[in-house]
């Protein structure tokens, strides 16, 4: 039998390779792609036999990955598992009352929920010997005729103040936003949270962009006038730069400040972004403990710069030098954070002092 070994892919070596392209965004999808490449590399050592006991996999399903490796010219993607999804699908049968009965109710009381349609639903099958559905199948009811297009849309007219024309603009359909899922941070980058915090005094409203690495606490902080995109952007690539290792993804909520250009910023740096689900603030969990220190340990204690961003921003500096090198956190071992990424993620050739303490510069 020929040998083939898994690293002759990767010019690099195979475990260089898989650091560099640890940041996909699909966690899952990685796990399996490294799951077969171990199962390649174990049929390759010990042969068919041992493979199918260890991993209850055939000779032929390893044969099929190393044709599709050898395919894409070594490509790991090419071991991602396909869509499994039918060609054909069963379609649901529903009964021309119950369909009408939803169709007439939301047109008569447009935006109307399937807890809303079912308890009347309910009775009007009752009244003409139907048997009912539950709320769940109204729910696929509802979504089955807004695909085929049987209920109204509601759409946004206005006036073009130019013109004097109507303008009819139909509500974008909502984009599928990447969620963390079960996806744990090992390293530092893997999990980056950001949110904003509003800061209002004295007739005064600043917009605090906050950031924190889960692995290693590591935290950023930069007051903007406005909570945009723009701004979004901006800080993010400002703590991609200040950042001592690696970003690979990004967490936040659903804000309007990480859409748009700072969704851009993330595909042209090459970070992957996760949303939180609506409503749901404990997914930032250590980014809202952070947003709760530094407005009792700084904020409050600085709201007579708030007027002046600039000077503001140079006393958070230097807030934030205090909290990365000296400023002992209970959930890593009551050490600073850089010390704590320095003895744990940096091997001895690449410690050095100068990377967490605070050294004068003279010009």
């Amino acid at each position: 039998m020929q040998q083939e070994y898994v690293e002759k892919y990767f010019r690099s070596g195979y475990r260089r390779f898989m650091m560099r392209n640890s940041n996909r965004k699909d966690p899952s999808q990685q796990q399996i792609i490294e799951e077969r490449l171990r199962v390649i590399q174990f049929f390759e050592e010990y042969g068919a036999d041992a493979t199918r006991k260890a991993f209850n996999t055939s000779r032929s399903t390893v044969f099929l990955w190393k044709q599709k490796l050898k395919k894409a010219n070594g490509k790991i993607a090419a071991l991602a598992p396909g869509d499994r999804t039918p060609i054909r699908k069963r379609r649901r049968n529903v009964h021309p009352f119950i369909e009408d009965f939803i169709i007439k109710y939301r047109t008569d009381h447009p935006g109307s929920d399937k807890t809303t349609i079912t308890p009347m639903l309910v009775i009007g099958c009752r009244a003409t010997s139907i048997k009912p559905v539950s709320e769940s199948t109204v729910g696929r009811i509802i979504h089955d005729l807004k695909s085929r297009g049987r209920l109204p849309n509601s759409n946004k007219v206005s006036i073009n103040a130019r013109t004097g024309d109507l303008v009819v603009k139909q509500r974008p359909k909502p984009r599928k936003k990447e969620r963390r899922k079960g996806f744990r941070p090992k390293v530092p980058g893997d999990i980056v949270q950001m949110d904003t915090v509003s800061v209002f005094a004295c007739g005064i409203k600043r917009y605090l962009f906050t950031a924190i690495d889960v692995s290693t606490r590591f935290a950023f902080a930069c007051a903007y006038g406005s909570n945009s995109s723009i701004n979004g952007s901006d800080f993010l690539r400002k703590f991609v730069t200040v950042a001592p290792f690696n970003v690979a993804r990004i967490q936040t909520d659903n804000g309007g400040e990480f859409e748009r250009y700072f969704e851009k910023t993330c595909r042209d740096v090459g970070l992957a972004h996760f949303y939180n689900y609506p409503k749901h603030p404990q997914s930032n969990g250590c980014l809202e403990r952070f947003n709760r220190t530094i407005q009792e340990q700084f904020v409050y204690w600085h709201i007579d710069y708030l007027d002046d961003t600039l000077e503001f921003n140079r006393k958070l500096m230097e807030y934030l030098i205090w909290y990365n090198t000296e400023k002992a956190h209970r959930g890593i071992g009551n050490l600073p954070p850089l010390r704590y990424y320095v003895d744990k993620f940096l091997v001895p050739s690449q410690k050095s002092n100068m990377l967490w303490t605070l050294t004068a510069c003279s010009h």
